[in-house]
């Protein structure tokens, strides 16, 4: 009697302890498995998604080109600005009878760095050879009536357009030469380097002329003028101020090949100081200053600057 009492109340405890155990286990099992959305959520709101990273990279980008050019800020600082140049190419930047460069660009780039407050260095430059001396840091831009081109457009960080330029053929003003088209067979000379030369050789008649390169367009006219060369390929600009100012007896054919535009060339990551010298041109374009100079050289304003 006494030992089936005994029995039933060890057997009444072991099921009381089984009954309690699977109790725990389960409210522990429950407690680890059960997902926690809020965590979740949370999680998808603040992922970045992939523009918005994307986005971030080329801020950063953007802030670290900014970061690095200190182009403007070494001008500046120096209180110069180099100006290279064909120190032959009249009327825009030559060397005159006081061996001074002077020219129109070289008017412009004094007022420009007048507004800048330092001063302008003129450095005579291989014309051929430009892209070098810019970027080796000998020189701070190119502005000499630089025409515009893809190539140019490839290795230079290039300024607006600033005036409009035709390209022509000059012959002495007692050749038998009328037109184009009757310069086939004959000797032309042109810049070596310039976009005129690759205009020249380029185009339908540059596979009938011999041509003849040159260090200048001076050059290429005086050789004309001793009668080595029957005509010369060179910008209108330079073709008129040769006639008009300097008295020349030269003729322009009345049909050229191409129109060009004229820009001033920096290096590629400069883009500070190109964009300060452009600023300043479209303030002397509206404050007339810029239509000033060009109608002391020009007659007119002829600059495009908006």
């Amino acid at each position: 009697m006494k030992k089936n009492l005994f029995t039933r109340i060890l057997t009444a405890i072991a099921a009381a302890s089984m009954l309690s155990f699977t109790g725990c286990s389960n409210a522990e099992n429950t407690s680890v498995t059960e997902p926690d959305s809020s965590s979740e959520s949370v999680a998808e709101t603040e992922a970045p998604t992939e523009a918005e990273e994307s986005s971030d990279a080329e801020s950063n980008e953007a802030t670290e080109a900014a970061d690095a050019d200190q182009s403007l800020k070494k001008v500046l600082d120096s209180g110069k600005l180099i100006l290279g140049l064909d120190a032959t190419f009249k009327p825009m930047g030559y060397t005159d009878e006081n061996d001074e460069i002077v020219g129109f660009d070289i008017d412009v780039a004094e007022e420009v760095c007048a507004r800048m407050g330092i001063e302008l260095v003129k450095e005579g430059i291989n014309w051929e050879t430009k892209e070098q001396d810019l970027n080796a840091g000998r020189i701070d831009c190119i502005w000499n009536g630089m025409s515009v081109s893809p190539s140019r457009a490839e290795e230079m960080n290039l300024s607006e357009p600033y005036m409009t330029n035709a390209m022509v053929f000059v012959v002495p003003a007692n050749s038998d030469v009328t037109a184009m088209d009757q310069l086939a067979d004959k000797i032309i000379g042109v810049q070596n380097g310039s976009t005129a030369e690759e205009i020249l050789m380029s185009s339908e008649i540059g596979s009938t002329i011999t041509e003849q390169p040159m260090a200048t367009n001076i050059e290429a006219l005086q050789q004309m003028e001793l009668g080595l060369v029957d005509a010369v390929f060179l910008d209108s600009i330079v073709a008129n101020y040769e006639i008009t100012a300097a008295g020349k007896d030269y003729k322009v054919l009345p049909d050229g090949l191409e129109e060009e535009e004229y820009a001033i060339g920096f290096r590629k990551a400069d883009q500070a100081l190109r964009d300060e010298v452009q600023k300043i041109l479209s303030e002397m374009k509206a404050d007339g200053k810029l239509g000033e100079i060009s109608t002391e050289w020009f007659g007119s304003d002829i600059t495009t600057v908006k």
